[in-house]
């Protein structure tokens, strides 16, 4: 069959150009949705801030999904993720801040967890007990942005935004301070500590502190700054001194600032000054004087309880300090004996000086020889002598005292020394220790025995004397009064036998002539007069010694009374003094009710 084909007459193919086929309807929807979806996806990204991760040691109360980031209060991003790190020693939070707020992550702001805290020094955080904790955020100052940050422990007490200043305070211990603790201005608190660390040599510590506006422009390079934490008692020569700044400082501790009176008026010092905290306020305001001279004084009784510091004074008025107490050897005699280091600051004597003598005190403070021949003439003429005093007899602290003692042996001060020697003479505490002792010598060496026994004898006697006169006074009520009763009655019937005799006499004289009869008259008148007489002294003597309350009774019992009220006594006083010798000394103390 193939042989019957014949090629020239094959069919021809034929060109056809090909038809545009359209886009369906259907493809639009799915078209439009992803470049909808492409516009969204560059808004979001446009729009959205960056991704931060915060690194903390623990992540207490911190939940991905509900723990926000906050400054001043707004909310400006939201933790994410909470996982450990690699080593699993720390926990990396990550969070999404706002685009708002994308400026705001440079590499010195500082992020931590506000949560409820109760210290001694306040309680913060207490919103966050029903809104759960979240993260604080402090703003730092620098251009360069970051995405990874350490987290601090604590919290910022004190943020950008509060007025006032820092400083920084250097110590030798950090002592009962915390952070938060109180820094006060006369009582007024004025700040607070708001970090503290350990210098890079390990030798002293570094406190931060924050002074609030507008405290902190009395903050200038003259400014102390003192502990005033807790309660400090010191014992000294001027007695127990308790000081304290307040009920918070008390508990928790804190500090306090201020100038002294007499330093130089000031600017207020810059941010972040160095000053050294002193102990106490009054190390702090010491004045440091810009006159000073050393002294040395030697003296051949104990020192026990003279201190370094302890105050020299002239005329009970402060002159200056103790800066040494120690021992020498006397090269005269080579013997031991104790050296007392001393400073006098001139300028404060001159401040004590009258108005009128302004221009003496003066030249006396900056002139070395006018000093010299002043004071020098007040030793060798007056007879100014250095002396140890007791300042305070609780405690048996010593200070040195300088006074005038006329009787003193005359001397030379020799002002080629260095440091120059000041005569001295020996406290009258030696004295007095040696007459106490004496005295107390002596009292030991009293019979207490034999006096308790004397006065046991005395007692005795006296009881003795007591109960004889007690029978002398029965004896009087039982014998003598009935004796003196059978008398009175017998003198009774006599005289009334006499006035009977009287009465019968008087009528025989009616019966004689008239010139017996006014004689015998008058016999009788004078026998009559004299029985009445005789009738009455019965009747006084009657009441005077036989009545119930007569007086002789009465004065014979009150003075029994009186013997036996002292003889009671004196048992009392001698059972006392058995009990209690040392009384004749000290006398009889008084009874806790």
């Amino acid at each position: 069959m193939a042989d019957n084909i014949d090629p020239d007459n094959l069919p021809q193919a034929t060109v056809v150009a090909r038809r545009r086929t359209r886009i369906s309807v259907v493809w639009l929807i799915p078209i439009l949705a992803a470049v909808v979806a492409i516009g969204i996806a560059v808004q979001r990204i446009l729009t959205e801030g960056p991704i931060i991760t915060i690194v903390f040691k623990v992540a207490e109360g911190i939940e991905a999904g509900k723990t926000f980031v906050k400054y001043k209060d707004v909310n400006i991003g939201q933790v994410t993720a909470v996982q450990l790190s690699p080593d699993h020693s720390k926990v990396e939070v990550t969070a999404k801040i706002a685009k708002s707020a994308a400026s705001l992550m440079v590499e010195d702001t500082k992020f931590w967890v506000v949560a409820p805290r109760i210290t001694l020094s306040g309680v913060s955080g207490l919103g966050t007990l029903l809104s759960g904790n979240y993260i604080g955020i402090e703003v730092g100052k620098s251009n360069k942005q970051q995405r990874t940050f350490i987290g601090l422990e604590e919290p910022l007490i004190i943020t950008g935004g509060q007025p006032g200043r820092q400083f920084v305070l250097k110590a030798d211990k950090l002592g009962s301070l915390g952070i938060g603790a109180p820094v006060y201005y006369r009582s007024l608190q004025a700040g607070q500590v708001i970090a503290y660390t350990l210098t890079g040599d390990g030798k002293a510590i570094e406190v931060k502190i924050f002074v609030n506006a507008p405290y902190d422009r009395y903050v200038t390079f003259g400014t102390r700054f003192w502990n005033a934490s807790g309660i400090e008692v010191s014992v000294g020569a001027g007695g127990v001194d308790v000081r304290t700044e307040s009920l918070v400082a008390l508990i928790a501790g804190g500090l306090a600032f201020d100038t002294p009176p007499l330093a130089t008026p000031a600017e207020p010092a810059a941010a972040n000054t160095v000053f050294t905290l002193y102990s106490d306020q009054p190390t702090a305001m010491k004045q440091p004087d810009p006159v000073a001279r050393h002294y040395v004084l030697y003296f051949t009784e104990t020192l026990r309880g003279l201190s370094v510091g302890a105050p020299v004074t002239i005329l009970g008025l402060p002159a200056g300090e103790v800066t040494g107490v120690g021992l020498d050897i006397d090269p005269a005699t080579q013997s031991l004996r104790g050296r007392v280091e001393i400073v006098t600051f001139p300028e404060r004597i001159v401040a004590r000086l009258h108005v009128e003598q302004t221009a003496a005190g003066e030249a006396l403070a900056r002139s070395t020889e006018q000093r010299r021949a002043f004071f020098g003439r007040m030793v060798e003429q007056q007879g100014m002598r250095a002396q140890l005093r007791s300042g305070n007899l609780l405690t048996g602290q010593l200070f040195v005292a300088f006074d005038f003692f006329p009787d003193a042996p005359k001397t030379i001060i020799d002002w080629s020394q260095e440091p120059t020697e000041l005569p001295a003479v020996p406290s009258t505490a030696t004295d007095l220790e040696a007459k106490l002792t004496s005295i107390i010598g002596k009292l030991d060496k009293l019979p207490y025995d034999a006096i308790g026994d004397e006065l046991k004898k005395v007692l005795s006697t006296a009881d003795q004397v007591l109960k004889d006169a007690d029978k002398a006074v029965n004896h009087i009520d039982a014998d003598l009064i009935p004796e003196l009763k059978t008398i009175s009655v017998e003198l009774q019937k006599v005289l009334g036998t006499a006035d009977q005799m009287l009465k019968g006499a008087d009528k025989a004289v009616n019966h004689l002539d008239a010139d017996v009869t006014p004689e015998l008259k008058m016999t009788l008148e004078d026998l009559r007069r004299a029985t009445g007489t005789a009738d009455r002294v019965l009747k006084d003597t009657d009441a005077t010694l036989l009545g119930k309350n007569a007086p002789v009774q009465q004065e014979l019992r009150d003075a029994l009374r009186e013997i036996a009220r002292a003889a009671r006594s004196l048992r009392v006083l001698t059972d006392f003094l058995e009990r209690h010798p040392e009384s004749l000394l000290r006398g009889k103390t008084e009874e806790t009710p």
